[in-house]
């Protein structure tokens, strides 16, 4: 993931200096040509962010863990959930960044900087995830592995031998709320996240006309 953190971060640094300099970053934005590069640009980034954010929050998570055995989907979400929130976070930015460049702040309307205060909570959110709260699940889900191999579950689907176990044994249970701490922070952040987004959403369908 070294490119991919280069590039994030790249991206970031970017969309920071269009949003306080966009003229000394850009130019004013004039021409037709630019400013439909720049709409382009926010709706193909817009529209991935909330894709994907769908698939992985409503959809997709709640199918694997239905149908495949905790620690499999546990190894599998690991290595997904960090490529999942460096796209979205790259994709937030440049949404950021075109949204920025197309309403400078000192030009733009109340509901225009509302709108990049939303697209600026959903970086923020999705970054939080990428860098401190992903990283931290990923290091508790090992440790509460360990301990599951140890007691001869995780193989099962669901979370039934687990909760029965840590009735009984004051160690897994302990792992338990501290996973489920963490894990709740993680969500918590993506679904603020995806707020966000469906905020935008909202004020993006007021301006198409059909």
């Amino acid at each position: 993931m070294g490119w991919a953190t280069r590039f994030l971060a790249a991206v970031c640094f970017f969309a920071a200096g269009v949003l306080f300099v966009p003229e000394a970053i850009l130019g004013s934005p004039s021409g037709t040509g630019a400013l439909t590069a720049a709409k382009l640009a926010h709706l193909l980034s817009f529209a991935t962010s909330w894709g994907a954010a769908l698939w992985a929050t409503f959809i997709g998570g709640i199918i694997m863990f239905k149908n495949l055995p905790r620690h499999i989907f546990g190894n599998l979400q690991s290595k997904m959930f960090p490529a999942y929130f460096t796209l979205i976070s790259a994709c937030a930015a440049i949404s950021v960044a075109a949204f920025a460049y197309l309403h400078p702040w000192k030009t733009a309307s109340t509901v225009e900087r509302y709108q990049l205060g939303f697209l600026l909570s959903a970086l923020g959110c999705n970054l939080s995830n990428l860098l401190v709260f992903t990283p931290m699940t990923i290091e508790m889900m090992k440790k509460r592995h360990k301990i599951e191999r140890d007691l001869s579950i995780g193989e099962e689907v669901g979370w039934s031998k687990n909760q029965q176990v840590a009735k009984s044994n004051p160690t897994l249970a302990a792992m338990n709320k501290k996973f489920g701490m963490i894990h709740g922070l993680s969500s918590l952040a993506n679904i603020m996240s995806f707020g966000s987004l469906a905020m935008h959403s909202w004020y993006l369908a007021s301006k198409i006309e059909l």
